[in-house]
C-alpha cells in the first residue's frame, strides 16, 4: 500500500524523493555564531537521497541575532564553516536551504553590535518570555524603530546573505518570516504602530517581506527562494486582527515572484508545542499559492500521509520528530516506532548529546 508521505514531489526544479522535511530547527551548537564541524553529522544523519533539509535559522548580518550560539553567514568566516556541512548532505544526495533570519526586536544589547538595542518595526518590546520549564524569565530592551530610509539596508543584508548561502554551496534558501522575528514584525498590526508606507494597511504592512522576496529572488533565482510564515501564531507577542487575510494576501502576492514554495505554520500550533485543534484552515492560502505548499505544525505519520492525499499539502516538515529520529522516513515507511525526544538537550551547546547520538533503527544484512 502507497504510504502518501513517501511519494516523490517536484518542488520547482527540485526532484524530491519523498515528502518528510527536515524543518528548521534551532540548535544552539554554533560556537561564537561560526557553524560547526559536528553540524555534519547532525544533518547527514537525517539525509537521504532525494531528501529535502532546511537548515536552522541562520543572521543574516551581526544585529541579527537574539539567541546564544545561533550561526550566521553574513562573513566568509560562516560562508566557509558551512561548506563542509552542505557538502556532506548534498554527497547523500540532499537538497539543502538555507533559512534566513533576523530576530528584530526578539533580542538584547547582549546580541547587538557595541551594546546597541535591537532593531523592529516598532519602539515597543515584547512581554517578558518565560521558558518552557518556568525557571527562567527573558526580558527584552525596547527596540531602536527602524527609520524609513534604513529599511533597505537590512533587504540589501538578506540579499547579501542570500548570495553568501549559495556560495556556501546551498541549493537554495529560505526567508524566516514567522514567529515573531523581523519580518513578522513588520507583517502582524499587533506589533507594527508605523505610519510611513511600511505601516498601517495590510499592503504597507507586508511591503518589507515582498521587498527581501523581490531583492532575493534578482539575487539567486525564484526557483533557490522559499519563505516561511505563521500568520495565526502569537509567538513574542506578533499577533494580527485577521491572520487569514493576512496569510491569504501573502500567498497571492508571492504568486508574482514565482519562488519554489511557501511554508506555513499550521493554526493548531501554540507555544512550548502544544497542539490545539482550531477552526481556522490553510486551504485557502493552499489554493491561492501556485508554488509548492509545505506545512508544520505537529503532524505525525498519520495525519501528514492525511494532509497529503487529501491535497491540501505538497511536503509536510517535521521537527521534534526528526530531532528524534534521525532515519524518520524509514521509520514512516515501516510504521516503525519512534524514539522519544528530550526537549531538556534541545538548547544545549553539548555537541553530540541530544543532537547526534539519538539512535537510528537495527538494520538487518
Amino acid at each position: 500500500m502507497e504510504i502518501p508521505l513517501l511519494t516523490p514531489c517536484k518542488m520547482g526544479n527540485f526532484q524530491l524523493s519523498h515528502r518528510v522535511v527536515l524543518a528548521p530547527l534551532t540548535r544552539q551548537r554554533s560556537y561564537g555564531n561560526v557553524p560547526q564541524p559536528h553540524a555534519i553529522l547532525y544533518y547527514s544523519q537525517r539525509t537521504t537521497k532525494g531528501s529535502f533539509l532546511i537548515s536552522e535559522a541562520t543572521g543574516v548580518s551581526d544585529t541579527a541575532h537574539g539567541y546564544k550560539d545561533t550561526p550566521g553567514i553574513w562573513t566568509t568566516e560562516h560562508v566557509e564553516a558551512w561548506k563542509p556541512i552542505v557538502s556532506a548532505v548534498q554527497a547523500k544526495g540532499g537538497i539543502f536551504f538555507c533559512q534566513l533570519w533576523h530576530t528584530g526586536r526578539v533580542s538584547s544589547k547582549d546580541f547587538q553590535p557595541n551594546g546597541q538595542a535591537p532593531i523592529s518595526s516598532t519602539d515597543k518590546p515584547p512581554k517578558p518570555q518565560v521558558s518552557s520549564g518556568g525557571w527562567d524569565v527573558t526580558e527584552f530592551p525596547p527596540p531602536c524603530r527602524l527609520r524609513t530610509n534604513e529599511i533597505p539596508q537590512i533587504v540589501n543584508d538578506f540579499q547579501r546573505a542570500a548570495r553568501n548561502a549559495i556560495e556556501a554551496g546551498f541549493d537554495g534558501i529560505e526567508i524566516h518570516g514567522a514567529h515573531g522575528y523581523l519580518i513578522d514584525q513588520f507583517m502582524k498590526d499587533q506589533v507594527n504602530d508605523r505610519t510611513d508606507r511600511y505601516g498601517g494597511s495590510l499592503e504597507n504592512r507586508c511591503r518589507f517581506a515582498l521587498e527581501i522576496v523581490e531583492a532575493v529572488v534578482n539575487e539567486i533565482g525564484a526557483d533557490r527562494v522559499g519563505i516561511r510564515l505563521s500568520p495565526f501564531a502569537n509567538y513574542m507577542d506578533s499577533g494580527d486582527s485577521n491572520p487569514s487575510a493576512l496569510g491569504l494576501y501573502m500567498a497571492e502576492s508571492l504568486n508574482k515572484y514565482g519562488i519554489a514554495y511557501c511554508h506555513m505554520v499550521e493554526p493548531r500550533m501554540k507555544t512550548l508545542g502544544e497542539k490545539v485543534e482550531c477552526p481556522e484552515s490553510l486551504v485557502p492560502m493552499r489554493k491561492a499559492f501556485k508554488g509548492t505548499f509545505v506545512v508544520a505544525g505537529g503532524y505525525d505519520r498519520e495525519d501528514g500521509n492525511k494532509a497529503v492525499d487529501e491535497d491540501r499539502v505538497d511536503l509536510v516538515a517535521y521537527g521534534r520528530m526528526f530531532i528524534a529520529n534521525p532515519d524518520l522516513p524509514r521509520r514512516f515507511e515501516l510504521n516503525a516506532p519512534l524514539n522519544k525526544y528530550n526537549r531538556e538537550t534541545f538548547y544545549t551547546s553539548d555537541p553530540v548529546v541530544g543532537y547526534t547520538d539519538y539512535p537510528f533503527l537495527e538494520t538487518t544484512a
